[in-house]
């Protein structure tokens, strides 16, 4: 989309900058490969999917719908900017490039919070699978700061060894457990003969007033669809191949969670243990399929998915580091990047050793692995609200045709960020318990911390409206189609 008439009319367009990263280096799959990973859809149909049915009963897979509406909205967003520059800030350049400066430094720090407590989520995630396989298979009890040292490190050495190796490692040990998942579920369906489940379809026993806090541990397994777009100039022809991942990602993730939300609650009717009261549904689900060993198989692919996920978060939140250090709002030394490899090294050591710092001081506090997944996903899912919700108030801004706004942008826009407040609303709403009822408070003063480091930055290094590659801001240009 060429900028409309103006100073820079019949000059050739600059190169976007690199920021010492490595040019077109992953192609569309493992592009993707890096979004897929973020949001883990093992994870989701292993850990998430009992949580939304302890509160939308039959309701499951309609709760997973409207998620997937929810976050298809955002993409709509996301990918207008993609289309238009490739950038590793991602969704922090999109606000930062056309919104005034505090609405993109809040949009960096929402963001960085969100990959952060995401990546220690899902540690806290893989060292509970780690334990209890130790316990199956061992009989051996697992440390969990030593268990977490090694998972935090591991991941941070291998996204910071080779971004094209930890997007190939990250997309095969995604599809492998994805298959096994799929084989129980299709057997669990096959050996109880096929049939329509009347009671799912009816939203038999659906308590409504249950749906928004079951959306919101919904919209949670959806998290980081969206981390393609850290990879910026990484990914070959990154204008198509970015945003065409991040919408294939909702997509085929959604449908998978609505596939396997039915499978899961048609699978354990007749069981004596509900789907609600386990921690470990696929297991007990390749037991009813004759396939007791798959259950075993499948809580090692989890085991990897979350390890996985850990590694995707490492990437995503090292090159948000990258961008905002270029722009002075964190320290200017995590923008170096290593010559042979092309890593932000600082960068990833940082955001290992904060996934460490966070998920070492609950199990200090006797958090089990489970809960570390629980707790620090409700906080990463604000930080994403507010990065998805700038971008979108953005988009009228950056789709500007000769100073009109097109309708369908405002229209789309205002859907986009009167979802992301509601589910806002709804997660602080449907807080059970006191530790839960602080996360919020905590966010907001992690937020107003990070808005004033920005203003005290700004203030004694004189930073100007545009960040130090000298890139204007793009909400101060119009653009024409």
């Amino acid at each position: 989309m060429p900028i409309a008439a103006s100073s820079t009319a019949g000059l050739p367009a600059a190169s976007p900058p690199t920021y010492g990263l490595r040019v077109s280096t992953l192609g569309p799959v493992e592009t993707l490969a890096q979004s897929v990973s973020a949001l883990s859809p093992t994870t989701g149909a292993a850990l998430t999917i009992p949580l939304v049915f302890a509160l939308a009963g039959n309701g499951t897979w309609l709760v997973y719908l409207l998620a997937t509406g929810s976050v298809l909205l955002v993409a709509a967003c996301i990918t207008r900017f993609a289309r238009l520059s490739a950038s590793p800030g991602s969704l922090y350049s999109y606000a930062a490039d056309s919104l005034p400066p505090v609405f993109g430094a809040m949009a960096g720090w929402g963001l960085l919070i969100a990959y952060v407590a995401t990546g220690a989520s899902v540690a806290g995630g893989a060292m509970y699978y780690a334990s209890l396989l130790a316990r199956q298979l061992l009989h051996l009890s697992v440390a969990a700061i030593p268990a977490l040292a090694i998972i935090c490190a591991a991941a941070g050495y291998v996204a910071y060894r080779d971004i094209k190796l930890s997007a190939r490692l990250m997309l095969w040990i995604e599809l492998a457990s994805l298959a096994l998942i799929v084989t129980v579920l299709a057997l669990v369906i096959l050996r109880g003969g096929f049939q329509v489940d009347a009671d799912q379809l009816r939203l038999k026993g659906m308590q409504f007033g249950s749906v928004g806090p079951a959306l919101v541990l919904a919209i949670f397994a959806f998290v980081g669809f969206e981390s393609a777009t850290t990879l910026g100039v990484e990914a070959r022809e990154p204008l198509r191949t970015i945003p065409r991942a991040v919408v294939q990602c909702a997509l085929f993730s959604g449908l998978f969670f609505i596939l396997c939300s039915y499978s899961e609650v048609l699978g354990f009717r007749g069981l004596s243990t509900s789907l609600s009261e386990t921690t470990s549904p696929l297991h007990l689900l390749a037991r009813r399929a004759g396939v007791p060993a798959l259950g075993a198989g499948m809580e090692i692919g989890a085991m990897v998915s979350l390890f996985a996920c850990t590694l995707a978060c490492t990437t995503a939140a090292a090159r948000v580091m990258l961008r905002m250090a270029r722009a002075g709002l964190v320290p200017a030394i995590l923008q170096q990047t290593g010559r042979e490899r092309g890593s932000p090294g600082p960068a990833s050591a940082i955001a290992c050793a904060l996934m460490f710092a966070g998920t070492a001081g609950m199990a200090l506090c006797r958090v089990t692995g489970y809960e570390m997944y629980d707790l620090a996903g409700s906080l990463a899912v604000f930080g994403f609200l507010t990065a998805y919700a700038l971008v979108a108030v953005a988009v009228p801004i950056a789709t500007r045709e000769n100073g009109r706004i097109p309708r369908l942008a405002v229209g789309v826009s205002a859907a986009t960020v009167l979802v992301m407040i509601l589910i806002g609303i709804l997660d602080i709403r449907s807080s059970a318990d006191a530790a839960h009822a602080r996360i919020p408070y905590l966010y907001i003063t992690y937020l107003a911390v990070g808005i004033a480091v920005y203003l005290s930055r700004r203030r004694r290094h004189n930073l100007p409206d545009e960040d130090q590659t000298g890139s204007p801001r793009a909400g101060h240009r119009e653009r024409s189609a």
